[in-house]
């Protein structure tokens, strides 16, 4: 048991060793810029993109190494498996009481080493360079409020583990890759009425002209699109976005304040176009099931680690922190594969954004006007695009597009 365990973890850290190092030097120095980005932006634009990126870059990559040793730390040291036994004896065989208490030092002390990088990227970094419109209070009131449902939602998980360990000793991780997958659904289902309503305001589009050309590019789609609602992303950032979500019931398409205030009708058509491609194509569904046949290998990979961990009459706190710390490696060294997914989707969705407004120049002209005003870099390092971007360069964008374009 002990071998298979080590087959897993061994190559595991080591490529997260590996991909943070290589993550962390090309934040730091990310190479030569390359030659189509020069002839379709000024250097100025370029520097300006590459000196922001740069620094959320490094706070996320340090962010990560800090929060992973010190789970490492916790668990290496004997402090880990200390912290439990006294959570154990706190709850005087109160045994739900004593995962708990585990859940939350460990959720504290992960909350407390990640802050300062928070803070730095999403809050300093953004004001320095003009794109928050937040105020220091008012940051403080998101962050408590996500801080706020991520510890509620991570306790009803880690008690829903917990009793999967007691009812199901042999199977319990082919129960949380049913439940677990039922979430991704249900998650898809309510995030839009009830998480994003806690942070903004959202209204239908009351733009006649935008609600007109809602109308023409749905019908080309062949889609029924039910809402079309505008977000008011103004009161915390200058940027300008769009997103599609939900599912049955819940299915919308958000445009941000900015981007109906800054952007030209052209362009804002090519956003909703590209929206609707994401509707048309299926992505959430397939993404949901992608997520739900990737959970189950995690949950697979997790029953092997986790089986030295606990005995059928004992299952400590201190698995918490041995599951948490293989799902944050999981997680991090899988991103290259979910991110490829995830930019494939996005090129999908940019091609038949182009086939339903006929003006591929349009959509090139959105990707270089978003890339220079929310200051992207425009020639970002091969590895980090291929590593941790969700979405393809604006070079690789506006490459795509001409492929339909005929450009």
């Amino acid at each position: 048991m002990k071998t298979r365990s080590t087959m897993i973890w061994i190559p595991l850290i080591a490529l997260t060793l590996l991909f943070s190092l290589v993550y962390l030097w090309y934040a730091l120095f990310p190479g030569s810029i390359r030659p189509e980005a020069v002839q379709l932006f000024g250097m100025e634009q370029i520097q300006q993109g590459r000196d922001y990126s740069k620094g959320i870059r490094i706070s996320y990559i340090l962010n990560f190494m800090f929060q992973v040793l010190c789970l490492i730390w916790i668990l290496a040291s004997g402090r880990g498996s200390r912290l439990s036994r006294a959570c154990e004896q706190w709850a005087r065989g109160r045994k739900w009481l004593g995962y708990l208490a585990f859940y939350l030092m460990i959720w504290l002390l992960l909350t407390l080493v990640s802050l300062p990088f928070t803070f730095f990227s999403g809050f300093y970094w953004q004001q320095l360079w003009g794109f928050s419109t937040q105020t220091f209070l008012s940051w403080w009131g998101d962050f408590l409020k996500e801080s706020l449902l991520d510890l509620v939602m991570g306790g009803v998980g880690v008690c829903l583990l917990f009793l999967a360990f007691r009812l199901w000793p042999k199977t319990w991780w082919l129960i949380c890759g049913l439940l677990f997958s039922l979430w991704l659904v249900i998650q898809s289902l309510l995030w839009p009425v009830l998480v994003a309503p806690l942070f903004n305001h959202f209204q239908p589009v009351a733009n006649p002209e935008i609600i007109s050309m809602v109308n023409e590019l749905a019908n080309k789609a062949d889609l029924a699109i039910d809402e079309m609602l505008v977000m008011d992303a103004s009161i915390r950032t200058t940027k300008a976005n769009a997103y599609f979500a939900g599912v049955g019931e819940t299915k919308r398409i958000v445009l941000y304040d900015n981007l109906l205030n800054q952007y030209p009708l052209e362009e804002v058509k090519a956003v909703i176009a590209h929206e609707m491609a994401h509707w048309q194509k299926g992505h959430i569904a397939r993404g949901l099931f992608l997520g739900t046949l990737g959970s189950f290998l995690v949950w697979g990979g997790a029953y092997l680690v986790l089986r030295r961990e606990m005995s059928r009459h004992h299952v400590p706190p201190l698995v918490w922190a041995v599951f948490l710390l293989f799902v944050v490696l999981v997680s991090f060294v899988s991103a290259p594969l979910q991110n490829s997914i995830s930019r494939q989707m996005e090129i999908e969705a940019d091609q038949t954004s182009v086939l339903l407004t006929g003006n591929p120049q349009g959509a090139i002209q959105l990707q270089m006007n978003l890339a220079l005003k929310n200051r992207s870099d425009l020639s970002p390092p091969g590895f980090i695009e291929w590593f941790s971007y969700t979405h393809p360069s604006v070079l690789t964008r506006i490459e795509k597009i001409n492929e339909v374009g005929g450009g």
